[in-house]
């Protein structure tokens, strides 16, 4: 049973200025129990065996990779080399062509953005881009940016209401001047698996460019041979038990000619990437390419299917009308739930939760305005449906404990806030 006991001493935090806009905190209630945490796809703990693996690098083998002149820097040279060979083989690539970032948002902006402006630089007659409607925001954004700035046209790839691709379409968008066509492998929202291979097929027969964000892939399937399907495909460290801050973008050699840098500097990574190699963070996402390829995250991954979907059992038993948005469950995410209560508002309900109990919405926030998200909008959702939506992710370290507290949990703050809508509306 969970121990509602509460400290009764609570703290006020003034108004603070963060990302420019004046934030105001209600009062924190300091709970005595742990937090539980159901929100691993906004980002994992670092893995135990990463963090080891990283800190000589920060203290003993601090040495600039790109220091030619002595033997400590050749030897954090040598350290980065096999870093990439490691990151390469989680997708079955070459170490040549992975090229270190500091996260998935950089390298979506390198793929779709160094693409583009090559092109525009080159006078290339593929004017087209093709981008899924349920796309993370870096993309969309990405894609916006070249339509305004370089006269790009940008077509949205519809999904179903599962969130997969609608292939039927997506050959009916397709045509000899299409540059680049951006699919995610696995949606951060709704947990949505496509097939990226079946995808691949469509977008080669016309010679476009195939870029895949597999930010959220790692956790979820194996990505042994993604290279071969992808030209280019875009990593996240914090997303697959390694440290923030590091990333990386896979781009087939081949290719690597058509990339406009998005900085200039000193020529590091054949200068599409220029700028000083953090070594520690590099020798963490490799680390962590090696944990999630393992036949451990295999089983783990079982594993955690296994409790989601008993946490998703107990969730929709709960007196409350529930609805699963997104793929079947063999189909998507396995820690990947995404679900809404009926009459209830999903930031009502984690409001509730808090401070024990730590998931995310559904929804966006853009200029401190709440506002629908557009990938539950793509599968079809009517904005009450869509705002109801709570994600919960669990991970590796998510307990049958955990699962069973987080439902009471849910079950008391659903039943509070159904009370308090019925007083309301009886007074109305």
């Amino acid at each position: 049973m969970v121990n509602w006991s509460l400290e009764a001493s609570s703290r006020k935090l003034d108004h603070e200025v963060f990302l420019g806009r004046k934030l105001s905190f209600a009062p924190l209630i300091i709970a005595k129990a742990k937090v539980m945490y159901f929100d691993y796809q906004s980002t994992t703990p670092v893995a135990d065996h990463v963090l080891h693996e990283m800190q000589s690098h920060f203290s003993e083998a601090f040495a600039n990779p790109h220091s030619s002149d002595h033997a400590l820097g050749w030897r954090s040279a040598a350290t980065v080399e096999v870093a990439a060979q490691r990151v390469a083989d989680l997708i079955g690539s070459d170490s040549d062509e992975i090229f270190f970032t500091s996260g998935a948002t950089e390298s979506n902006n390198l793929a779709i953005l160094g693409l583009g402006r090559r092109a525009v630089l080159k006078g290339a007659s593929k004017t087209r881009i093709l981008l899924s409607a349920i796309e993370h925001k870096c993309i969309l954004s990405a894609g916006r940016a070249l339509q305004d700035q370089y006269g790009f046209v940008v077509d949205i790839i519809p999904v179903d209401h599962k969130g997969h691709i609608v292939v039927s379409e997506l050959e009916r968008l397709m045509d000899d001047d299409v540059l680049l066509v951006s699919i995610m492998a696995v949606n951060n929202e709704i947990g949505t698996i496509q097939d990226i291979e079946k995808l691949s097929e469509v977008v080669r027969k016309h010679g476009s460019i195939f870029h895949c964000d597999a930010a959220q892939a790692p956790l979820a399937i194996s990505m042994a041979d993604f290279a071969s399907h992808v030209d280019m495909l875009s990593l996240s460290g914090h997303k697959m038990y390694g440290p923030k801050g590091i990333g990386a973008l896979y781009i087939n050699r081949e290719l690597q000619e058509e990339i406009e840098p998005l900085v200039y500097g000193g020529g590091q990574q054949k200068g599409i990437r220029p700028g000083t190699l953090p070594t520690p963070l590099c020798v963490g996402l490799a680390s962590a390419s090696d944990y999630v390829s393992s036949s451990e995250a295999s089983h783990k991954r079982v594993e955690l299917r296994t409790r989601r979907d008993r946490f998703l059992n107990k969730l929709l038993a709960l007196p409350c009308s529930a609805r699963l948005f997104g793929a079947e469950l063999e189909n998507r995410h396995p820690g990947n739930i995404s679900i809404g209560f009926e009459g209830l508002d999903a930031q009502d309900i984690l409001g509730a939760l808090q401070p024990r109990l730590a998931a995310s919405t559904g929804s966006a926030c853009t200029s401190g305005i709440p506002e629908p998200s557009h990938v539950l909008k793509a599968i079809g959702l009517k904005t009450e449906d869509a705002e109801s939506a709570i994600r919960f992710s669990l991970g590796f370290e998510t307990t049958d404990e955990e699962i069973d507290n987080a439902v009471e949990l849910v079950e008391h703050a659903l039943l509070r806030l159904t009370d308090s809508l019925s007083k309301t509306l009886s007074t109305a």
